[in-house]
């Protein structure tokens, strides 16, 4: 009798074990779902952080420009470098692609920024689209360059939305 509990046999499909391991890998998967879900969220943030320091640089590159005008009324304005606020900067964005038109910017990598000089507009297309949200369904978020007696000013052309927050 002894002999007969210590011979090997088949295992049952649904042992203990295997409800133990099967429900560590269903773990394992919800936790790399959540894991997926929070950094796509982190990475729209981040992109969202990188839209707004390039157009605050922008901003700051204008109103820099405005006082050395102000200073130095001889000196050669953004007017005459055809209102592009790019070439402002030390530095240009490495995402910069230079002056297009619209429809060229429609056709330009995600993640890039234009000048579009006919209607004096910078644009940005989104690296993760899925997070921007355009009144108009344009694929671009184009800000207006804009200004009378003080600063150029940087202006957003529609009420853009990004993970729930405006983008102006």
């Amino acid at each position: 009798m002894a002999n007969e509990r210590l011979k090997p046999g088949p295992a049952p499909f649904l042992s203990l074990r295997m409800i133990e391991w099967s429900l560590v890998a269903a773990l394992i998967v919800v936790l790399a779902l959540v894991f997926m879900h929070k950094v796509r969220v982190l990475q729209g943030q981040a992109e969202l952080s990188n839209i707004k320091t390039t157009l605050g640089a922008l901003r700051t590159a204008l109103v820099l420009d405005h006082l050395r005008l102000s200073v130095a009324p001889n000196a050669a304005s953004v007017e005459s470098l055809q209102r592009n606020p790019f070439e402002l900067l030390q530095r240009r964005p490495p995402n910069y692609r230079g002056e297009l038109s619209r429809a060229q910017a429609e056709a330009a990598p995600d993640g890039s920024w234009v000048f579009d000089p006919v209607c004096v507009c910078v644009g940005y297309r989104p690296l993760y689209a899925d997070w921007f949200d355009s009144p108009s369904g344009e694929p671009l978020a184009w800000y207006q360059l804009s200004g009378d007696a003080g600063p150029w000013q940087l202006t957003a052309k529609e009420a853009y939305v990004w993970q729930g927050q405006v983008m102006n």
